[in-house]
């Protein structure tokens, strides 16, 4: 290692004086002041005391003049030191409060750069969930397009042609030709995929947004994560007590009160006070978080009645579960 210190770049500010101790001049003014004053004294002294009295031939007590010369001297040097001490104490003063600052500052930006580590992964999982779905809303468009540009069948089809092939009423809805969604996908779908090579996440994540009303559930779901995040609140990182399969239930069936408390299991009071704060300022938070409520409740009602108690349970550990617990708390829902 070389011994030459390298050059300091002078548009950067130098650490000196934050966490190094100045460097204070060996004799200061206030001593050298006090200094000439004693000086000057004891020469006044020595005037009065031995030339002046000594000509007029009266004499002092020693112990007197003893005191009258060098009790101001001393007066003058405990002045001096107490003035040095004081100094020296608002000079460490400010070096502490800067040092408090400076640590402050250190916090705050390690807290910002962790909770943007986080956010990008977040956002690229919503932004491919988006993708899907805005490929899944593209494939419907196509369906819909395709069958209204189709032309009309003619008139001389004979009808007997017709007649082995089951008839639908008019206006049916296009999720009423697809397969009812399995309770397994609705559940994978309400968790998210968990990376972007999660396939089997991605797929149950499509045929999910293919039903309408989980469809809504999963968009409100993401809505609210989303806003959570930006309170560097992640569902990842809370661990809810977590119910009986019987507490949801009760829940499902219009039970409210003690009886269902359990279901906010909710512990952490930084997310739940971040949370009520956000649900009380921002009326938009507070308007997408009842909106999800509502969403995750009637899905709740028709999944109970058909869902296994191992269904239920593996439900409540999906993020948006967690989500419900906590806005569900802090709304007042299991009160």
């Amino acid at each position: 290692m070389s011994g030459k210190t390298p050059d300091r770049d002078p548009a950067r500010p130098s650490p000196i004086g934050l966490y190094d101790r100045p460097r204070r001049p060996s004799v200061t003014g206030v001593e050298i002041v006090a200094l000439v004053l004693t000086v000057l004294w004891l020469l006044v002294s020595v005037y009065i005391f031995f030339i002046a009295e000594a000509g007029s031939g009266q004499g002092v007590g020693v112990i007197v003049s003893m005191m009258a010369i060098f009790l101001p001297v001393a007066m003058i040097w405990v002045a001096a030191t107490a003035t040095r001490a004081s100094r020296v104490m608002r000079e460490e003063s400010q070096r502490l409060q800067a040092a408090i600052d400076a640590i402050r500052q250190a916090y705050i930006t390690q807290q910002q750069r962790h909770a943007a580590g986080h956010e990008p992964s977040v956002t690229k999982k919503l932004d491919e969930i988006a993708a899907a779905a805005k490929k899944t809303e593209t494939a419907l468009a196509t369906f819909h397009t395709s069958r209204r540009d189709r032309p009309p069948v003619p008139l001389s089809v004979p009808v007997e042609t017709l007649g082995d092939q089951g008839s639908l009423e008019l206006g049916t809805p296009a999720e009423a030709l697809s397969p009812p969604l399995s309770t397994e996908d609705l559940i994978r779908a309400l968790h998210f995929p968990e990376t972007a090579e999660d396939t089997e996440g991605f797929a149950a994540l499509r045929r999910a947004l293919k039903d309408r009303k989980a469809a809504q559930l999963i968009q409100a779901s993401q809505d609210v994560l989303t806003l959570l995040s930006q309170e560097g609140i992640y569902m990842d990182d809370l661990r809810p007590d977590m119910a009986r399969p019987e507490v949801w239930r009760q829940f499902a069936q219009g039970a409210r009160g003690r009886a269902v408390a359990g279901l906010g299991g909710v512990r952490d009071r930084s997310s739940l006070a971040l949370t009520a704060g956000r649900m009380k300022q921002d009326p938009i938070f507070r308007d997408a978080a009842h909106h999800f409520l509502r969403l995750f409740d009637r899905m709740l009602t028709g999944f109970e009645a058909q869902a296994t108690d191992q269904e239920i349970s593996a439900l409540g550990d999906t993020r948006t579960a967690r989500a419900f617990m906590l806005l569900g708390r802090v709304a007042g829902t299991f009160d």
